[in-house]
């Protein structure tokens, strides 16, 4: 395991604000995050999942499907193929201003906002990697998280919501068990909500 889970508090990553980006209205996007993360709230290890769980997969296709996903590159090359997934539209969030992918590329979060506001269909669901859910989830009003009950080894993580004054947990599924890993399929909503203040 690359050290130990990243601390990401409110302050530093703007957690506690939703506002206005060169006039943009992000406040009231239809923005979601998506992950699957270990106990440790590990979200994956050398550019992996950290187990493969076919439930989890199936929601993930069902819900993402027709609507807007964003990755940033690491994510998106770990897809089948090392291409965007079918019938969706993949936003791809990347410094890298020579990288080329057959889906919307943004080379800043001011890029990609700008995008995302003027999608008028569907949700937006933000799905990895780490630095993309840090930058993300101060516009996120709800997470889905899978909730393994295993702690794996990861090099990557995913903010600890249950430490988070932000987000509470709304709902949770009963147990599943697949490949010897028990989860949960948890539903977090931000406390406060700012839309149109």
């Amino acid at each position: 395991m690359r050290g130990a889970p990243r601390v990401y508090p409110s302050g530093r990553h703007g957690l506690n604000k939703q506002e206005n980006v060169e006039g943009m209205n992000v406040k009231c996007m239809n923005m979601k995050a998506i992950a699957a993360v270990d106990a440790n709230w590990g979200i994956g290890m050398n550019g992996r999942l950290l187990a493969r769980l076919p439930a989890d997969l199936k929601r993930f296709r069902e819900i993402t499907t027709g609507n807007v996903i964003v990755v940033g590159r690491e994510t998106l090359e770990s897809f089948p193929g090392k291409k965007p997934l079918p019938h969706r539209t993949t936003v791809c969030l990347t410094r890298n201003r020579d990288y080329k992918a057959d889906c919307v590329i943004a080379h800043s979060m001011d890029e990609c906002l700008k995008y995302l506001s003027e999608f008028s269909r569907g949700d937006i669901y933000i799905a990895g990697g780490e630095s993309v859910y840090a930058q993300f989830l101060p516009y996120c009003d709800c997470c889905l998280i899978t909730k393994m009950e295993a702690s794996l080894r990861a090099d990557r993580f995913f903010i600890n919501l249950d430490n988070s004054e932000e987000f509470k947990l709304e709902s949770e599924s009963e147990a599943i068990c697949e490949n010897g890993i028990t989860y949960r399929f948890m539903e977090y909503r931000r406390t406060l909500c700012v839309c149109g203040s």
